[in-house]
């Protein structure tokens, strides 16, 4: 496989996901070999168009290497309803650029809806305002809420689908309008390429949680903490792991209850440790 091969001669470490339908990962490195990895990778025909994302950070945010090839990029479940072309998903939302997302909801004000395709947790600490977040512990959740039929009262109104780099609402855009939602819309290069335009200045506020050691990026020094510690309920934007291996769920802890507690876990262990 060209891409491991690629990032094991440039020492990248990171997560990349293969499928017939494109590629989409995050690796870390330094910032030569960061510069030879895009060339490289442009020069395969098929990612001459390729939407790379910049982040800044040590270079060490990812213990390994890891890529893997599945039927979907991003796992709904769904994959014999995925199409794609030449430009892309068939059938997905309109793509709005993050000045495109102000001027919608200016036009249009409270009726604009924004819709998280998230996992629930990433929401704790970083939102769109007034946001829908579905209660969801994993991507294939998506399809089941969906068909559940708590949202129907939107399927008339605009929806602007985020995520963090826009990749999931290429799927979920398009499986919400299989599913009779008429106005869907996803933001372009997702919530990090409005943070990049608006900092926080915009409709975006707090954090966004990201999938490597950083566990969040801020897109200014003035951001709002939206998250609350788990111990002490005092506000925090920094996630950790639960320290039990079996479990490693994220948990809000503030840097004082980080400091006074031998082992940070997440509510459930705990709840299931004062049980016994």
């Amino acid at each position: 496989m060209w891409q491991r091969a690629l990032c094991e001669r440039l020492n990248l470490k990171g997560r990349i996901i293969i499928s017939k339908h494109g590629i989409n990962g995050t690796v870390g490195g330094s910032l030569a070999s960061i510069k030879t990895y895009l060339r490289v990778t442009r020069e395969f025909p098929a990612f001459k168009d390729i939407d790379f994302k910049w982040s800044e950070g040590k270079g060490d945010e990812f213990p390994r290497l890891s890529i893997r090839v599945r039927d979907e990029i991003v796992t709904f479940g769904v994959p014999e309803e995925i199409q794609v072309d030449e430009n892309g998903i068939v059938g997905g939302g309109t793509h709005l650029k993050p000045e495109e997302v102000n001027q919608l909801v200016a036009e249009r004000g409270e009726e604009v809806v924004f819709f998280d395709g998230r996992n629930a947790f990433e929401a704790r600490i970083g939102k769109f305002k007034n946001a829908i977040v579905p209660m969801v512990g994993t991507t294939p959740d998506f399809v089941q809420e969906l068909e559940s039929g708590k949202y129907d009262h939107l399927k008339n109104k605009p929806i602007v689908t985020y995520c963090t780099g826009g990749i999931r609402c290429e799927v979920l855009s398009m499986v919400m309008k299989n599913r009779g939602f008429k106005e869907v819309y996803q933001i372009e290069g997702g919530i990090v390429r409005y943070g990049e335009k608006f900092r926080d200045g915009g409709l975006w506020e707090g954090s966004l949680y990201v999938f490597d050691q950083r566990l969040k990026m801020d897109f200014s020094k003035s951001v709002s903490v939206l998250g609350v510690c788990d111990y002490c309920s005092q506000p925090t934007n920094q996630f950790h792991n639960c320290y039990d291996n079996n479990c490693r769920k994220r948990t809000l802890v503030c840097a004082e209850c980080e400091s006074s507690v031998e082992a940070i876990s997440c509510l459930d262990c705990r709840t299931i440790a004062a049980s016994h």
